[in-house]
Formats: C-alpha cells, structure tokens, sequence
C-alpha cells in the first residue's frame, strides 16, 4: 500500500461511496449525511486496506471486527459492505424503506457483515473492547476497530470503556475518532468541550495518535502501526459533509435530505472529485451500487 495507484483506488472509493450514499438519502428522503461523508475515507481504508474479512464466509472465527459505534452514519457503511460483496449493490435502493434490511441504524441479525446493532451512542466503545478482550483469551489473531463520532464521547460509557482497554492493556483494539467537530445541537465544543482530548486518552492509557481524516496515506500509516501493548486511538480531523460545499462543517446536515436542485449540485461535486483523481492516476472504474461503472 505505498504506491500511487493503490493510494488513488482508495481516495477514488471513498467518493464513490459518497456518491452511492447521497443516492440512499436522496432516494429515502431520510438519512445523515453529514457524519457519513466525513467517515467516508476512515470507512474505505479500513475496509478495502487494512480489515482481514471474508464476504463469502461472515461468520469466519478469525476475521477482525469492526464495531461502526456512530451508527446512524449506515448509508456509507452499507455502501462499503455492498461493494466488498456482504449483499446485493441494488439493494441499496431499499434504503430505510419498511421490510428493508437496511434500516437507519443497522442490525446485525438481518445483515451479513454488520457485528453490531446500534442506537445508544457510545454502545460500540463497551461491545469492542468485551470483543477484543475475549478474542485475545482465546488466543485469536483477529483485531478490533471501533468507530466513534467526536460528539458520542460525551458519553460516560466511552470513558468506562477506555479504562477497561488500558487496565487490560488490548493491543488488539483500535478506536477510530471521527473528529468533524459538529453534532446535532451545534459545535462539540460548545455544546459539552473534550479537549484536552488526546491527553486524555494518553492518560487513560492509549496509544493516541493525530491524523488528517481525508488523507489516505496517513490513515493508512496509522492504522498499520503497531501498539501491542496497549489500546490505540486515532484522532481523525474530519469535516462535516466533506465533499459538498453547501453541507461542509456544519450541523445543519446532519440528517437533513437535499432537494432536487441541492442533489443536482452536490452530485456534480461529487462526480467532479472522482474525475479529478481519474484524470491524476489511472484509476481502474469499480462498479456502483446499481452494477454501472462510474
């Protein structure tokens, strides 16, 4: 993962999910976009870089697990769950749709893929670190990530979760912070302040690390570093809705669905992206949700 080609597939999938997400929102009339497009680089580096999965076989002992805690980013995570084959593309367009298996918060008994049923913010945090720690006493190669929004570390629960990790010292766990800044009342730091937040978490024992949360090449670098003995945490500097200049840091979009003139322009911006990275690098094309090239 250290060539241009491989760094520019990925930076060219994380827009392609966006794009297949702002389809899922605009179609359902119902979504989060603004927490889901600034994870949308997080969720691609993870998924098609660094997890150890099998789509044909879900269930595999020895897969890693990845706990997405700030579940109401789903569209992004089905979009990247559909693409890597855990279900149909087209399924997609059932999006929050009733009988769908693809409601607003996901749920792990309908769909192949997803280890966790969200809601509660701050839920994953406490399921990933019981997951790693009863993966490593069962003496399992298989690793922990767990991604959290910026705003869902309000939660007490997060901070119970962390001083178990460090007491336990899970080397197997990586949290993955979502830092847009922004949750649905406002700025995080207005509405309830985290900084210090690294020193916090290095004072509860993690292994912390800052990152920009757009660049390919440093999530990836910090996601390939080594903490074995200890939990780590990567702070990812996001934007709210990156991406779409009308949506961008701001809490405004955190679940509400563009009109038709909105989608027109946000879909051009978005397409726009993709080209420009395919006319930077040979990109190879990866089929969309619906099975077109894009």
């Amino acid at each position: 993962m250290k060539t241009l080609s491989d760094v520019q597939s990925l930076n060219s999938l994380a827009w392609e999910l966006r794009l297949d997400d702002l389809n899922m929102v605009f179609g359902a009339k119902s979504g989060h976009l603004g927490g889901s497009f600034s994870a949308a680089e997080l969720i691609t580096t993870l998924y098609f870089h660094k997890a150890r999965l099998d789509p044909k076989n879900p269930g595999w002992e020895d897969r890693d697990r990845i706990f997405v805690s700030k579940g109401h980013c789903a569209p992004i995570y089905y979009a990247a769950l559909s693409r890597l084959g855990f279900f149909p593309g087209d399924e997609l367009a059932t999006f929050r749709q009733l009988g769908s298996r693809l409601q607003g918060h996901p749920d792990r008994l309908k769909l192949p893929g997803v280890e966790m049923s969200s809601g509660p913010l701050g839920l994953g945090a406490s399921v990933a670190v019981g997951c790693a720690l009863g993966l490593r006493l069962r003496s399992s190669p298989a690793r922990v990530y767990c991604v959290l929004g910026d705003g869902e570390t309000q939660e007490g629960i997060v901070w119970e979760s962390a001083m178990c990790a460090a007491k336990y010292a899970l080397g197997n766990l990586t949290f993955l912070l979502d830092y847009n800044r922004y949750q649905l009342s406002g700025a995080v730091d207005h509405v309830m302040p985290l900084e210090p937040l690294e020193h916090k978490w290095q004072s509860f024992g993690f292994d912390v690390r800052r990152i920009d949360g757009h660049d390919i090449e440093q999530i990836v670098e910090a996601l390939d570093r080594n903490h074995p003995d200890q939990p780590g945490l990567l702070r990812a500097l996001t934007v709210k809705g990156k991406g779409v200049s009308f949506m961008e840091s701001s809490s405004a979009w955190l679940g509400r669905v563009p009109s038709q003139e909105e989608m027109s322009a946000a879909e051009k911006e978005i397409r726009g992206k993709i080209e420009a990275i395919s006319s930077v690098c040979d990109v190879p094309q990866i089929a969309s949700a619906s099975g077109r090239k894009s």
